[in-house]
């Protein structure tokens, strides 16, 4: 049974200061039609902008995922968008008044809390996958970084992270076997920094929104009494104490993996930039915003191409006809030479699908350039045509007693040359419904996944036997 996209069922508002700029957010996720996606809108300047939350959109990856469109721009979206993604909300307008999304407690906790009070609710279109079909890969060469995309019937995920400069993060692991997982597993995992990083991090005017509640802090290096005070005081707090796991403040860690967990939590943040749900399983070694947004253009541009080619209908050989060769005689008054279809695979109420298998043998072939044997085209438009006359006539009570005799056609294009070997996959589908006893058809022809013939059909239905 085909899912239902999904989005939440009203309004609800979450507020607080920006990681890096410190400057207070109110940011509210609004209710969004089916096939609406992911949108931002920065309501606090003119003409309130949308931003589309697609990686081609991304800016910039340093410390956090940046989304900009002309000049709108918001950043810091990575846990907002993997809370939206983890809880299967398809569909979501998410208005900020300011340039960042609140950091919250560094995790995804709170907007999953938000989502949840606001409820989720399904809407009338299919949820649209994108489903990994062959080993997809990106790799950074300097930082041994890469992430691999595997086939699976769901998504799944697992991390490594490696820091050989720190004792307390040397080697992490965490994984994901479902979505369905996020909430208990991944969501409150927050974000990590070493304490290295801090000082530059400051003098750069970043994290003025962080403090020792939203970040883990790890301690890579040794540390005096004086340098410990030297950061409370930064941090306000009248002190701060290095724990036996190595982290500078007062935080108890969810798990021990915390920090590959939270590193989860962003690869789901940010592939959700690709624009469509996943199945599939993703394999992320030493992952970051950077590598994250590189793999998810590699998914998206996959995700364009499908959307321009048309799939070729499945075909299993072993699968038994819906309509073999002699029933097919059965309701076509055409015979050798030239009937054209040898068997129907799929039949539903405006949907056809026929096969036919060409060999060597084709008594056009004697004549249709014979030293490089070539289908004709019209024997293609033909073979498409009388596999619309089956769907047509497998709708009558007594289909034999019936033709179907061909009116009009339009838009007839050949793509490329059917030869012996071939197996051309006809696929018809109705455009309108049957009045009057003429019907409109769509009809496509394809050679393994390429498309080699299409055209419109309009025929008239007539009884002309007893």
């Amino acid at each position: 049974m085909a899912e239902k996209q999904r989005t939440i069922a009203k309004s609800v508002t979450l507020k607080g200061p920006g990681l890096h700029t410190g400057v207070n957010v109110t940011l509210n996720l609004q209710p969004a039609e089916a096939g609406h996606g992911y949108k931002f809108r920065r309501t606090d300047m003119e003409g309130q902008p949308l931003i589309k939350a697609l990686v081609d959109n991304v800016s910039y990856t340093q410390r956090g995922t940046v989304l900009q469109e002309g000049e709108a721009k918001v950043s810091t979206i990575e846990h907002c968008l993997a809370a939206l993604r983890g809880l299967g909300v398809d569909n979501c307008l998410i208005d900020v008044d300011g340039p960042e999304v609140p950091i919250l407690d560094g995790s995804s906790k709170f907007f999953v809390a938000a989502i949840k009070e606001a409820g989720i609710v399904e809407q009338d279109a299919e949820r649209e996958y994108f489903e990994i079909r062959e080993k997809m890969v990106v790799e950074d060469p300097e930082t041994g970084s890469y992430i691999i995309a595997l086939p699976d019937n769901c998504f799944s995920a697992q991390v490594m992270i490696s820091f050989n400069k720190s004792l307390h993060l040397a080697n992490q692991f965490a994984t994901i076997e479902s979505l369905d997982a996020f909430e208990e597993e991944i969501s409150m995992c927050r974000t990590f920094v070493f304490l290295h990083e801090l000082e530059p991090l400051l003098k750069n005017n970043l994290i003025k929104g962080g403090d020792l509640d939203n970040a883990i802090i790890i301690i890579d290096k040794p540390i005096e009494q004086e340098e410990l005070d030297r950061l409370a005081k930064l941090f306000n707090k009248p002190s701060v104490e290095v724990k036996p796991t190595g982290i500078l403040n007062n935080l108890d860690l969810h798990f021990t993996n915390e920090p590959a967990r939270h590193k989860l939590l962003d690869v789901i943040g940010d592939l959700a930039l690709c624009g469509s749900p996943i199945k599939g399983r993703i394999i992320a070694n030493k992952p970051g915003h950077k590598i994250n947004a590189e793999f998810t253009k590699i998914l998206r541009k996959e995700i364009r191409k499908r959307q321009l080619k048309i799939d070729a209908p499945a075909y299993d050989p072993n699968q038994e006809p819906v309509y073999d060769v002699n029933q097919i005689k059965g309701m076509l008054p055409h015979r050798y030479p030239f009937l054209l279809v040898d068997k129907i695979i799929d039949i539903q109420d405006k949907m056809v699908v026929g096969v036919k298998n060409v060999t060597g043998n084709e008594p056009f072939f004697t004549g249709h350039f014979p030293d490089e044997p070539v289908m004709p085209g019209v024997l293609l438009v033909e073979a498409m045509a009388q596999v619309g006359g089956i769907l047509v006539l497998s709708q009558l009570e007594d289909p034999h007693t019936y033709s179907t005799y061909f009116l009009k056609l339009d838009n007839i294009k050949f793509r490329k040359k059917v030869v012996p070997g071939d197996t051309l996959i006809f696929k018809l589908e109705m455009m309108t419904e049957i009045r009057r006893g003429v019907a409109n058809m769509k009809g496509m022809a394809f050679v393994g996944d390429n498309i080699v013939a299409e055209g419109e059909f309009m025929a008239q239905i007539a009884k002309n036997k007893q």
